[in-house]
């Protein structure tokens, strides 16, 4: 990386110098870069087959309100990759819409198995497919923005990546709410004996 570049970063929303209208990226940012903006038409595209067979409107209301944010984050990031200024419409922040309560506990069910047709598809696996998306692009975002080279695309990556976090948490509780994500506990104290485990250290005066 060329330690004069980051010089051109845009922390206050100023324009770009003039050099940076046609950004120079690196080889191996370009092909992520590209897997990124791939995995992204990639969600999007399924999100719009997933909206045909969600029947819960809880569900769709997620599907929807994810599906606009990420066109919107879809186009930042092109802007971006193709001009290295700043976009038109800075990075947003999602906010989900469930609540953090999260129940704890397995109960009993059905084993899982694989649908025999399309006609079987149900909120409960089609929420997981979301989850499954929204986690692996909070994963490979991460991965991509630290192989960065231009500055402007970095940062519009990595400020993207919460925002699939939280998509991802969204989803997750609305799974756990209706028993399609249970999540078990230890017993207590093991549990109790696991966070008592460490010990904060000493600190000194941070250097200056």
């Amino acid at each position: 990386m060329n330690p004069n570049q980051g010089q051109n970063q845009n922390q206050q929303g100023q324009q770009m110098p003039q050099n940076m209208m046609n950004p120079n990226h690196g080889g191996h940012e370009l092909f992520d870069a590209h897997e990124v903006i791939a995995s992204l038409i990639n969600m999007l595209d399924q999100y719009q087959m997933y909206a045909q067979h969600i029947q819960d409107p809880e569900l769709q209301s997620i599907q929807q309100r994810q599906h606009a944010f990420v066109t919107q984050m879809y186009n930042t990031i092109v802007q971006s990759f193709s001009t290295g200024q700043d976009p038109a419409q800075d990075t947003q922040q999602y906010k989900m819409q469930q609540s953090n309560e999260v129940v704890y506990g397995i109960k009993p069910g059905q084993p899982k198995k694989p649908n025999q047709s399309v006609n079987e598809l149900a909120d409960k696996g089609l929420s997981a497919y979301m989850l499954g998306q929204t986690k692996t692009l909070a994963t490979l975002l991460s991965m991509t923005a630290l192989e960065m080279t231009n500055p402007v695309l970095r940062r519009v990556v990595a400020d993207s990546v919460p925002n699939f976090i939280e998509m991802s948490y969204e989803i997750f509780l609305y799974q756990n709410k209706h028993g399609y994500y249970q999540v078990p506990q230890l017993q207590q104290k093991d549990m109790n004996q696991m966070l008592q485990s460490y010990t904060t250290a000493p600190q000194g005066n941070m250097p200056h």
